[in-house]
């Protein structure tokens, strides 16, 4: 596996994106072994109250989601080794928020796919508080990313493989647009020492 074209300046921040039943796990998973990145689901960062919400079909509020966001923000900037985050954020205020909260360049991939498609992988799911009734108000709250987000939107419609090869080829030209941020300095290290 050659991962080369992964960093410009260090590895990146990466956050698959779309509703309930698009495959961000599944996709994150092997995108993850593919790149040698960790890869962490956005539902670890949910306290127990927005689960227990969701598991009895109430949808959250932005009130519910703000220290949700904060929190993946955080784990996104702090991960200088690179990280793939699979979290809905299906409003631009939301990446947006885990931008700022990152504080440095996150790219999103927007796993696309029709409602019929999404219904029917979520009613095959089991043992996940996202029930399937729910799919509406996530499709009525999806702001697909604007072309000034700099976003991959890859469709979910062909096969797992076919998903992660498409998003590995199209990272290859997000990560050449990435601003490269500057590298701190070592601590204790003067700078003339560096080559």
């Amino acid at each position: 596996m050659s991962t080369g074209f992964i960093s410009r300046d260090r590895p990146p921040a990466i956050v698959l994106m779309g509703v309930s039943g698009s495959g961000k796990s599944s996709v994150g998973e092997r995108l993850a072994a593919r790149l040698g990145l960790p890869f962490h689901d956005a539902d670890e960062f949910h306290p127990p109250a927005n689960i227990d919400k969701m598991s009895h079909g109430i949808p959250l509020t932005d009130d519910d989601r703000w220290p949700w966001l904060d929190a993946i923000g955080h784990a996104l900037g702090a991960a200088d080794e690179g990280i793939i985050i699979a979290c809905s954020a299906l409003r631009r205020a939301y990446r947006d928020r885990l931008r700022a909260g990152a504080g440095r360049p996150v790219i999103f991939i927007h796993l696309s796919g029709s409602r019929q498609t999404i219904a029917r992988r979520l009613g095959a799911r089991k043992d996940h508080f996202m029930p399937p009734s729910l799919l509406d108000s996530q499709f009525a709250t999806l702001e697909p990313p604007a072309p000034d987000e700099d976003a991959i939107t890859v469709s979910v419609e062909p096969g797992l493989d076919h998903v992660v090869a498409a998003i590995v080829a199209a990272l290859r030209g997000a990560i050449d647009r990435l601003p490269v941020a500057p590298r701190p300095e070592p601590t204790g290290a003067p700078a003339a020492t560096r080559r």
